[in-house]
């Protein structure tokens, strides 16, 4: 899939997982997109991209939307499986590190360029799955799994309330 262009109309909501499928529970943003997705498949506001480990390559991407939902594996000292959803602010204040290997794709970088450029949305969200295994496997641990159907409930509240205030905007 490539980035929109102005010929064509850029859905303001963007959902975007992100992750690498080869390292474990890496991959939740991924797996986690594809369920998102099949919830919101006709309605024309909303795209959903698997941005695996692009990285920086995901920067066009953000241009001209209105909301971005971020899907991803966090580590923040909870236990396995359990959900964090964070606001602009507060994603914005971890700030940026480096990838360690050829192989990740950094969100916190990708957030950090497009915060410097002036092309990050007005809204964003994070929806990050504490991680038990981030190790070379294919596949999550069973504790990211089972957690899914939660993480998914969350990202889909936010869609919703994205998607009622467009509505919302466009009423007289």
């Amino acid at each position: 899939m490539k980035p929109a262009t102005s010929s064509t109309r850029t859905p303001p909501v963007l959902v975007l997982g992100v992750g690498n499928v080869l390292l474990g529970d890496d991959g939740v943003g991924p797996a986690l997109v594809g369920l998102v997705q099949e919830k919101y498949t006709s309605m024309p506001q909303v795209e959903c991209i698997d941005g695996g480990t692009q990285g920086m390559a995901l920067l066009g991407y953000l241009t001209d939307r209105t909301t971005l939902i971020l899907l991803d594996a966090f580590s923040n000292g909870k236990a396995p499986g359990e959900i964090t959803a964070l606001g602009k602010q507060e994603i914005l204040a971890f700030g940026a590190t480096r990838p360690t290997t050829a192989h990740e794709g950094n969100a916190g970088e990708l957030l950090a360029a497009a915060h410097l450029l002036g092309e990050l949305p007005e809204q964003v969200f994070l929806v990050g799955v504490q991680p038990e295994n981030i190790r070379t496997e294919l596949g999550l641990s069973a504790k990211v799994s089972a957690a899914l159907p939660a993480a998914c409930a969350c990202a889909c509240e936010i869609v919703n309330q994205a998607t009622a205030q467009l509505f919302s905007k466009t009423r007289p």
